[in-house]
């Protein structure tokens, strides 16, 4: 059995719904061997990232960065982690109200630091969340658990 987690912050709900969604197509029926784990970022901690074999983090832009939440999040993991997760396979999505490239460039710096290895193309979603964008988190989800469980990452 492969893991996937999948980290979220969301205060208005936007990304909580980007985060569901990427659930949704993780957790397809057609795909057996994949257990999805779900945390809020100030709910989980160095023993999640441990677990997992995957990880897709969603983050909205706050103030042209990633939120707080997010950055407490790593700051609590990176040590307990540091040289344990070298190639993790991960995935960046995040709910913006600017561009969302001020968040996207923090995440990945920080992540380089572990280091994982970024696999998929990030979701960016400005403005309004729509039935494309839920689409595209929802094929995400699914990508990467698929790929967890042929050996693809």
């Amino acid at each position: 059995m492969k893991h996937l987690l999948i980290i979220y912050h969301s205060q208005s709900g936007k990304t909580a719904t980007m985060a569901h969604a990427i659930r949704r197509g993780a957790t397809d029926p057609d795909i057996e061997s994949v257990e999805v784990r779900t945390r809020m970022a100030a709910d989980a901690g160095p023993s999640d990232l441990l677990w997992c074999d995957a990880v897709v983090f969603a983050t909205p832009e706050n103030f042209g960065y990633m939120a707080g939440a997010m950055k407490d999040f790593f700051d609590r993991t990176f040590y307990p982690c540091q040289g344990r997760l070298e190639g993790t396979p991960f995935a960046v999505v995040v709910g913006a109200g600017n561009d969302g490239t001020g968040a996207l460039a923090a995440l990945r710096r920080i992540v380089r630091g572990f280091p994982m290895n970024e696999v998929q193309e990030p979701i960016v979603c400005n403005g309004p969340l729509g039935r494309e964008m839920l689409s595209r988190c929802e094929a995400l989800g699914a990508t990467m658990a698929a790929g967890l469980e042929i050996g693809v990452f």
